[in-house]
């Protein structure tokens, strides 16, 4: 096993590989976190793991214009276990994802076949 499978980015991966989407938590602190991380920042904590619900509501959204293609969008997703991302709402246009959407998480294959799974969302039915 290499040093990659090992890190925290690897433990994560190999929860989407399962389809699942995985935070870790500090019990010390009482918060969640995301990005993967070795300890918890500012208090140095030790991190457990723990799997979302996958469910999460849109912070921020913008979108982006692609010369001969169609615009995508990137938001920020709050999730329901109390940590933000990054990511992408997908199967809806970029200008229809909104403020306050609630969106459901799934696994992305990965753009090229060596590269890794990682999140997007999707619109919760009636959002």
């Amino acid at each position: 096993m290499d040093l990659k499978q090992q890190s925290p980015l690897g433990k994560f991966i190999e929860y989407l590989k399962a389809g699942e989407f995985a935070y870790q938590y500090s019990a010390a602190d009482g918060k969640a976190f995301f990005y993967p991380r070795v300890v918890a920042p500012v208090s140095g904590s030790a991190l457990e793991w723990k799997v979302s619900k996958g469910l999460g509501t849109v912070y921020s959204t913008t979108w982006i214009p692609v010369k001969d293609g169609q615009p995508y969008n990137v938001a920020l997703i709050d999730m329901d276990e109390g940590f933000r991302l990054m990511s992408r709402v997908e199967d809806i246009g970029a200008k229809d994802v909104t403020i306050g959407m609630r969106v459901k998480f799934r696994t992305h294959p990965g753009d090229k076949p060596e590269d890794p799974p990682y999140p997007v969302f999707t619109a919760v039915e009636g959002a």
